[in-house]
């Protein structure tokens, strides 16, 4: 997709291609041309460095994706609530303009830092090391960082997060895992919001949605979730309490969790989330 809609140039990567940047000539002295795949290595090394930077602060980073209208804040805003007295929370919103989802986060008391990325349907590691200069990880243990409203190309970049929570909301249809497969497929966590909808929509089956990630491949768990009525937030309260152990457990062993990224379209198999060793 974005090879296509040109928006793998970001406001985070721009210098990069501009006529003094790193990408602007070839090895051979001339002006580039194609450049995607040298884009995506610099945003793989710049995850790499993003990682490090959580990991040195032993800060669980997840990166939640869905369309937009899914709920996304809805439920930062209910997981604040839940666990402000347990974990030293901080968001990093991801939005083409306005500060309104970073506002709505901050009369919670969290830190929300607002990246807002133009024309560019997604975040990139550029951005997110860009708002680490103004984010103090020190006294933090948790990190979301919401993504741009798309079910495309978010899968498809490392920002140097831990793990992948996919938002499917009721109001969209149960066929969203086929139609959407790269994102589905990189997913740690699949949550059906809006759930209380479900009474009101007969279209929308979460037994066919279950069924439509399965053939991707995908073991990741899937329930229900409503952030209105609360129903299935223990059982997300207790996922996140789980990641945050193991990811504590696993730095002890010099290990840290990978996000499956997924460039290709094409790839059958989404590999789970690993534990990888932490780099020299």
């Amino acid at each position: 997709m974005c090879d296509s809609c040109g928006c793998n140039v970001t406001p985070g990567n721009l210098h990069l291609v501009k006529p003094d940047g790193k990408l602007a000539k070839t090895r051979e002295g001339f002006s580039a041309v194609k450049i995607l795949k040298s884009l995506l290595n610099e945003n793989d090394q710049q995850a790499l460095h993003n990682r490090q930077h959580f990991d040195q602060h032993q800060v669980l980073a997840i990166n939640l994706m869905s369309s937009p209208g899914s709920g996304k804040t809805a439920l930062l805003e209910a997981t604040i609530d839940a666990l402000k007295d347990e974990f030293k929370i901080a968001v990093i919103e991801g939005d083409l303009e306005t500060e309104n989802d970073a506002e709505r986060i901050r009369q919670r008391g969290v830190t929300a830092i607002q990246i807002t990325t133009g024309s560019a349907c997604h975040l990139d590691a550029h951005m997110v090391h860009d708002a680490l200069h103004h984010l103090d990880l020190a006294p933090l243990q948790l990190l979301f960082i919401e993504n741009v409203g798309n079910l495309v190309c978010p899968a498809s970049f490392d920002l140097g997060h831990h793990l992948n929570v996919v938002l499917l909301s009721t109001a969209e249809g149960d066929d969203k895992p086929a139609k959407y497969p790269v994102m589905f497929r990189a997913a740690d966590l699949v949550l059906i919001s809006k759930s209380d909808l479900l009474p009101l929509l007969d279209d929308f089956d979460p037994r066919c949605a279950e069924d439509y990630l399965r053939r991707l491949a995908s073991d990741a768990p899937l329930f229900g979730l409503s952030a209105k009525n609360k129903q299935g937030m223990p059982q997300w309260l207790n996922w996140l309490r789980e990641k945050i152990q193991q990811h504590r457990q696993g730095l002890q062993q010099d290990k840290t969790l990978a996000a499956s990224i997924q460039p290709d379209a094409g790839q059958l198999d989404k590999p789970a989330h690993k534990q990888i060793p932490n780099p020299d």
